[in-house]
Formats: structure tokens, C-alpha cells, sequence
């Protein structure tokens, strides 16, 4: 099993940014594919950024390309969701999952989730 925390979310005007951190324990974290995902209310559950175990070849949903980075540090078991320019539609409830060691964008192919943190911008 592997414990996934986030944190980090909050309110944030248009325009600025936020951190987020996800904080893992339980199994070794170093295998995993490491996600972001979003879900904002009356809406599915989408994919918005993933990192490979070994913290190469990041990919991002087009939405959130170029302005978001995702990072992890696995001495710290933890991954990180830097977010720039945010918009009002980048509102949403954000989770951490990790999946097995391969390219994954659905949410299907997730093993272990957080409990999500809330992202609001505010227009």
C-alpha cells in the first residue's frame, strides 16, 4: 500500500500561482509513476500531469502545458505540482495518485489515490 497526501491548494487570484505537494508513505515510492489529477464539480476526474520514476519525460494534458511543471524528489517520497498563470478554469479539487511504471493518463490505471486538495482561482 502507498499513502498519498496532498497539500498545498488554497485560493489564489487569476493570474498566480500555487505549489502543490504530495507526500507519499507505505510502499517504496521510487517505481511509481507519479499523477496529478483534477476534478472540478459535475465533471469527471481528468488527467493533468504525470512523472515517470526516475523524474524524466513529464507529460501534461495540453490544457495545462506551459504552465504547469511536475517535479519529485524521491529521497523525500514526495512529488510536486508547480502551477503558473492560473485561470479560473483551473479551478477544481487537485489528487496525487501513483501508478505502475509506464506512461499513464487515466485514471483507471492509477493504483493509489490522496484525498485531494482544493484549487480555487478566482476571477
Amino acid at each position: 500500500q502507498v499513502q498519498l497526501v496532498e497539500s498545498g491548494g488554497g485560493l489564489v487570484q487569476a493570474g498566480g500561482s500555487l505549489r502543490l505537494s504530495c507526500a507519499a508513505s507505505g510502499r517504496t515510492f521510487s517505481p511509481y509513476t507519479m499523477g496529478w489529477f483534477r476534478q472540478a464539480p459535475g465533471k469527471e476526474r481528468d488527467f493533468v500531469a504525470a512523472i515517470s520514476w526516475r523524474g524524466g519525460s513529464p507529460f501534461y494534458a495540453d490544457s495545462v502545458k506551459g504552465r504547469f511543471t511536475i517535479s519529485r524528489d524521491n529521497a523525500k517520497n514526495a512529488v510536486y505540482l508547480q502551477m503558473n498563470s492560473l485561470k479560473p478554469e483551473d479551478t477544481a479539487v487537485y489528487y496525487c495518485a501513483a501508478g505502475p511504471p509506464r506512461y499513464i493518463v487515466y485514471v483507471r490505471e492509477y493504483d493509489y489515490w490522496g484525498q485531494g486538495t482544493q484549487v480555487t482561482v478566482s476571477s
